[in-house]
């Protein structure tokens, strides 16, 4: 079973129930703080941490003073516009006294359907992770509609644990893990600790009843696990309400654990050699050298270029003598990348007229 302890890369999913009281539409600011203290004891031993966070409609609905209920998509689009700026201050001001640098990510589900801006994102986050920062990712409710939207945070946690090559990603929820069935109403009913499949029978279990202020049911919860665990990632489902949540989860507290059976880097891996490619590169001996030792392609290396491929399409890799190296992501078109091939890094911008990015194909996005 995995452990916070273990984890290096982190995402965790706060629902806006944990956030907002149900009562009055206002922050929980004590538990926000709570959570802020874990964030920091969990970076000070080297795990980096994201957050998907919900709340920005809710916290929004009460400052326009919106009635309860499902409200039409406009309302709910002025509320998110209203209560992002207030989700993102707050965030702001529990991690700022612990050092910590916060980022605002706003994604649909474009942005994971779309393979190029799925890299910019993936680029964005890394980026952020990688200078100290903890992004704040939330659905942008603002602009999202119904055909664009992933309508929970569950699922959109997942996505952004594959993004980000996540090796743990931690629900806070309203109930403390997975259970045969309702537990409110089923005195029967049985908790699991660990679920090492995702079976058409676990699938049965899962209910569709969220709670007052989240759209994600358990349904939700169980799809985000195959989401995950699919990509290496491990996914925990606990009771959030408590003050320290992802202590309490440290120190033993209930929770279900659905395992994966990869680790991140080997899945995403698997499913970058699985897609079709759509051109491909030459490369010359030095960056095939290059490409063995671990390290990205740069356009220096690159011979020719064959295909029409856009940015972010899968491509072969083959060296001089046609033998094929690898297969990746790239990030130029075909037509860019014919018009740098050759050129060191530093030359991009004069060639293109704007700044691109140093890699043709970052060692993160090619599977050898």
């Amino acid at each position: 079973m995995a452990a916070l302890s273990d984890a290096k890369r982190l995402v965790v999913k706060i629902g806006s129930a944990l956030l907002v009281d149900r009562v009055t539409g206002t922050l929980r600011r004590d538990w926000l703080e709570s959570l802020a203290a874990d964030v920091a004891r969990l970076r000070s031993r080297g795990t980096q941490v994201v957050l998907v966070s919900s709340g920005s409609i809710a916290l929004g609905r009460a400052t326009l003073r919106l009635p309860a209920g499902t409200l039409p998509l406009e309302q709910s689009q002025a509320s998110a516009a209203v209560g992002q700026i207030r989700l993102a201050r707050a965030y702001e001001e529990v991690l700022t006294p612990h050092g910590i640098v916060t980022a605002q990510v706003l994604v649909t589900l474009e942005d994971s359907a779309d393979r190029r801006r799925y890299l910019n994102t993936r680029a964005t986050l890394e980026t952020l992770v990688g200078l100290g920062a903890v992004p704040i990712v939330n659905e942008n409710d603002t602009v999202a509609t119904d055909e664009i939207r992933y309508g929970d945070n569950d699922r959109l946690a997942a996505q952004v644990a594959v993004t980000v090559g996540a090796d743990q990603l931690v629900l806070l929820s309203d109930v403390d893990g997975f259970y045969s069935a309702n537990p409110t109403t089923d005195p029967n009913a049985r908790r699991y600790d660990v679920i090492d499949e995702i079976t058409p029978e676990i699938e049965a279990m899962a209910g569709d009843a969220g709670s007052g202020l989240s759209k994600g049911g358990m349904k939700t919860k169980v799809m985000a696990a195959r989401t995950a665990t699919a990509s290496g990632c491990a996914l925990a489902i606990t009771e959030g309400s408590r003050l320290n949540p992802l202590a309490a989860l440290e120190n033993g507290a209930p929770a279900t654990w659905f395992t994966p059976h990869l680790d991140p880097h080997a899945a995403r891996k698997r499913w970058i050699a699985a897609m079709k490619p759509q051109g491909t590169l030459t490369i010359d001996a030095g960056a095939a050298r290059a490409l063995a030792q671990g390290k990205s392609l740069l356009p220096a290396g690159i011979k020719g270029v064959q295909g029409a491929f856009g940015r972010g399409d899968p491509v072969i890799i083959r060296d001089e003598s046609g033998r094929e190296l690898a297969h990746g992501l790239t990030r130029y078109t075909a037509a860019e990348a014919r018009a740098i091939l050759g050129h060191h890094s530093s030359e991009i911008e004069a060639i293109l007229g704007y700044p691109g990015r140093a890699a043709l194909i970052h060692r993160d996005d090619m599977a050898l």
